[in-house]
């Protein structure tokens, strides 16, 4: 797998139309994914002293995050928007490589910081709600 730039990791919003059109959030300086599986225990007498995990049990989840310099930028008022309201909207990673990850994100955290004489920024998370693909 060759390297790839960090700058090159986009998160996405959607637009809410069908089908549905991503719009990249402007400002975001920092960005992490982080793909989480929960584990089923099936460890019994005749495991032989190992653990042993059941495959495709559990619960699976992605959680997003990012921060950035505010822009007021359409997808920033979208993400600003589900966060009041609690909506859960289309979200998507799109890698350098053309890789993507897409699902269906609810918005968990916005905070807004900024300094005098300095920019407005924003931090975010967000976390999947249903299946989360890879393209």
């Amino acid at each position: 797998m060759a390297m790839e730039k960090g700058s090159a990791f986009l998160l996405k919003i959607g637009d809410g139309a069908n089908p549905v059109v991503f719009s990249t959030v402007a400002g975001l300086r920092t960005t992490q994914m982080t793909i989480n599986a929960e584990t089923v225990v099936v460890t019994n007498q005749g495991s032989g002293g190992w653990r042993e995990l059941l495959s495709g049990a559990g619960v699976r989840s992605v959680s997003l995050s990012g921060a950035g310099v505010f822009t007021g930028s359409a997808a920033e008022v979208r993400m600003k928007a589900n966060a009041l309201s609690g909506v859960i909207d289309d979200y998507q990673v799109a890698f350098e490589s053309g890789e993507t990850v897409t699902g269906r994100f609810l918005l968990t955290r916005l905070d807004y910081s900024g300094d005098f004489n300095g920019e407005r920024t924003y931090t975010l998370a967000l976390e999947s709600s249903g299946p989360v693909v890879t393209a």
